[in-house]
């Protein structure tokens, strides 16, 4: 019988000599292929050899998706708030390029109301001057800019529609010679509209109309309370995801909105995002630790720090309660407090009115949007 081995060249038959040769050098050869094997394997390791941490993996419990909607519902029982915030603003424009800037934290005091109604003071801390005030009735928001920390150029009353895209305007300015001015003035003022922050303190209650769906997800973070050399710096976090579809016309469905439940120790509505028409990020929106609101025993497990993400005006406000038992909740405020006056005489700047100038083709100029108030 002929047999054969394997070569690199071809397959040869095995002979008589070859055996012989096998049998006086198989010794050695066997020795030398387990010496190469041990040093490689060896010296392999000391190459490849990685100290790395596994992110530790959070035990989580378990909800029903009725659990989670009666959550949902116990956060919507506030529906009218009044405190005194810790305000802090980050611009996020150049996130691109991988940083921002954040502003010194100010003071804000803040009156809200459903359905969507919102006062906001901003002032300076300390000496408790007003830097600005914003109104948002629900459909109408008004912006008085009272300190612009310069020349006084920027003090402007802006008005708008909550519902209004002003990315055209927007774009019509960038391409304007003169209307750097212009520019910054609608950047500025149009993206920080007081009604970004109304669902965020006001979360509206599960739609009977809509239709919701429960999913999980696990993520890894890291946890700044903890020490970075400690295990439980980087962590496996488990959520349930309740998303909320609205029944369009056509019978397609539409998300809407998208709660996040920390499934760490319980389950804890962690974060609510918010979609537009089409179905794009709108407001991020994430909350912090819990604790009581008032002083009545009323409001336990309510965040005491919230963070408004909105990812098209490229900006983040992170909104504090400085003395949590000393907001109010349940009290009825009158229509017109959620409507700003120009009591203080500025230049008025109308985005409507400068948008429908532009669709109608004339040029983007100051005198063309800035007007002095009525008297």
């Amino acid at each position: 019988m002929t047999l054969f081995y394997a070569s690199n060249i071809m397959q040869q038959p095995v002979t008589g000599e070859h055996l012989k040769t096998m049998s006086v050098y198989g010794p050695i050869y066997w020795t030398v292929i387990a010496l190469a094997t041990f040093a490689i394997l060896f010296s392999g390791c000391n190459i490849v050899k990685k100290n790395t941490r596994t992110p530790t993996l959070l035990k989580t419990e378990d909800a029903s998706q009725a659990e989670l909607m009666n959550e949902v519902n116990r956060f919507a029982r506030v529906n009218s708030m009044r405190a005194k915030m810790d305000l802090k603003f980050e611009d996020n424009s150049f996130a691109q390029f991988g940083s921002k800037e954040v502003y010194r934290a100010a003071d804000g005091e803040v009156v809200v109301q459903r359905p969507a109604m919102i006062l906001l003071k901003v002032q300076v801390p300390v000496i408790k001057t007003d830097v600005a005030q914003m109104t948002s009735d629900g459909k109408k928001f008004r912006v008085a800019i009272l300190n612009d920390g310069g020349s006084g150029k920027y003090k402007k009353f802006v008005k708008g529609t909550n519902d209004a895209d002003y990315t055209k305007l927007q774009k019509s300015l960038d391409r304007s010679d003169d209307g750097g001015d212009i520019k910054r003035n609608v950047n500025a003022f149009a993206n920080l509209r007081p009604q970004h922050f109304t669902d965020a303190l006001l979360v509206r209650p599960i739609d009977p109309a809509n239709i919701y769906t429960v999913s999980t997800i696990f993520q890894i973070e890291n946890d700044e309370s903890q020490n970075k050399k400690s295990p439980l710096y980087t962590v496996m976090r488990g959520y349930y995801l309740l998303d909320e579809f609205a029944r369009q016309d056509d019978g397609s469905l539409k998300i809407v909105r998208r709660f996040w439940f920390d499934r760490v120790g319980g389950y804890r509505l962690a974060r609510q995002q918010l979609f537009d028409a089409r179905s794009e990020i709108d407001s991020d929106i994430v909350y912090g630790r819990e604790g009581a609101l008032t002083a009545t025993g009323e409001y336990a497990n309510l965040p005491l720090r919230i963070q408004v993400t909105r990812p098209k005006e490229k900006y983040t406000m992170s909104l504090t309660y400085q003395t949590p038992d000393a907001v109010t909740i349940g009290k009825n405020y009158p229509a017109t407090a959620f409507i700003l006056q120009n009591t203080w005489g500025l230049d008025e700047l109308d985005l409507d009115q400068k948008l429908a100038e532009m669709n109608a083709g004339k040029p983007a100029t100051n005198s063309a949007v800035v007007a002095k108030p009525e008297r």
